[in-house]
């Protein structure tokens, strides 16, 4: 159970920042974890007429695998399912792209970060 808690909250430390960072480049955030059986997305922006599914990898320094390592080919579809069940249930009628955010964090302060416009599509393998 600790190790749930700590996982959430280590996740809640690079949500936070990827959350204002968008907001200070223009977007506004319409979702945090949308979750569905199998799938969630840790973020739902807007920005104009475009809707980024950010999905977030937050690390602590020295972690033994990269944000980008942990976006699998797994993870990838089941982000794309999650992204379609969003799309139908909000009947959004927008350009929809897949966004990954990579944060490194020490003591709960952000030491590192990365944002990947666009990491990969619908058709992504």
């Amino acid at each position: 159970m600790q190790k749930n808690q700590n996982s959430r909250s280590i996740g809640d430390i690079g949500e936070d920042f990827v959350c204002g960072y968008l907001k200070e480049n223009g977007y506004d955030i319409l979702e945090r974890n949308f979750t569905i059986r199998g799938g969630e997305i840790d973020i739902v922006a807007s920005q104009g007429d475009k809707i980024a599914f950010v999905e977030v990898k937050t690390r602590k320094v020295g972690a033994l695998t990269s944000g980008e390592a942990a976006v699998t080919y797994t993870k990838k579809q089941r982000l794309i399912k999650t992204a379609r069940v969003y799309i139908a249930r909000k009947h959004i009628r927008a350009f929809c792209r897949f966004d990954v955010a990579v944060v490194h964090h020490d003591g709960g302060n952000v030491v590192y970060f990365k944002y990947y416009r666009s990491a990969f599509d619908a058709s992504s393998k």
